[in-house]
């Protein structure tokens, strides 16, 4: 016991002793564990943009205009069951006829034609949406070959096909750059964390040597850099967290409307304990890997 309480106040003595560079070294370390961070908060802001591009995305199937109601019905009952669909709306000929004069209404020529047609032109029809957009070419392909496909006037597949597979194309793309970036970032941050430490240790090296003659054993000597490593990462871990929660608690706003209503900073506040744990593992796991490897070599016989 007494010989880890000097080897913890030898580490304690150093980190103040070399404050220049265990500033640098926090400093650094805050760059890793902000990255580490970012890339776990963005993976749920992904999702959410994901599942926001995702719900624009809908399919119509009209329907024969000799179809009663209670038939399309039937077919919207049998259709909620099917596989990737996730909802499936009903809309009559006399709603679609009031959702169009409720657009158009400032169209006289649009509004003049209709009036001249002197009937509901309309078709009756169903909404489909599907849970991911990579599954309404297989939805379309259900519809085309299904029992009741001769009862189907058109289906609007094939005119959204090019802006449903942009859409879903965008929605890959932003989880995937976004993991990549935050990912190179991250390694990077972490390459410069462990040359910061490796060089805190060089420029002890003297002292390690003399330590060594007089037999110190490689456990005392490793022990006060271990013991700096964990004072590091703890406050980086710490500086870390009080950033992301002033970042996001001024950003919040600006946020809600860019991620359409999500609130970042209550996810941030509601996962705290697990993202400061997370942050405290990483800083103080790589403080001690970085030093213990850093070490290493001047302890070698």
């Amino acid at each position: 016991m007494t010989l880890l309480i000097r080897i913890i106040k030898s580490g304690w003595m150093d980190f103040k002793r070399n404050s220049g560079l265990s500033v640098a070294a926090i400093f650094i370390m805050v760059l890793a564990i902000s990255m580490a961070t970012s890339l776990f908060l963005f993976r749920e802001s992904s999702q959410v943009l994901t599942k926001n591009i995702e719900e624009k995305l809908d399919m119509y199937v009209y329907f024969n205009d000799e179809l009663s109601s209670d038939e399309i019905l039937a077919i919207q009952k049998e259709l909620s069951g099917v596989s990737g669909i996730k909802d499936v709306v009903y809309i009559s000929k006399d709603e679609a006829l009031q959702k169009f004069v409720l657009k158009h209404r400032d169209d006289q020529s649009i509004m003049e034609s209709l009036r001249e047609l002197g009937k509901n032109p309309l078709l009756s029809s169903i909404n489909i949406q599907a849970w991911e957009a990579s599954q309404y070419a297989a939805i379309s392909n259900f519809l085309i070959n299904s029992d009741f496909s001769s009862l189907i006037s058109k289906i609007d597949y094939q005119q959204k096909k090019p802006a449903i597979e942009r859409l879903a194309s965008i929605s890959s793309g932003i989880n995937n750059a976004g993991i990549i970036a935050n990912i190179i970032l991250a390694l990077a941050a972490i390459l410069v964390a462990f040359n910061t430490v490796r060089l805190a240790i060089y420029n002890s090296k003297e002292e390690i040597e003399t330590m060594r003659l007089v037999g110190a054993s490689n456990n005392f000597i490793r022990g006060p850099f271990l013991v700096q490593g964990v004072i590091v990462g703890f406050l980086s871990a710490v500086i870390a967290l009080l950033i992301f929660g002033v970042g996001l608690l001024f950003l919040n706003s600006g946020l809600k409307l860019l991620l359409s209503g999500f609130n970042l900073f209550g996810y941030f506040i509601s996962n705290l304990p697990v993202i400061f744990l997370t942050q405290l593992a990483f800083g103080i796991g790589l403080g001690v890997i970085s030093s213990h490897l850093a070490i290493r070599k001047y302890l070698r016989a």
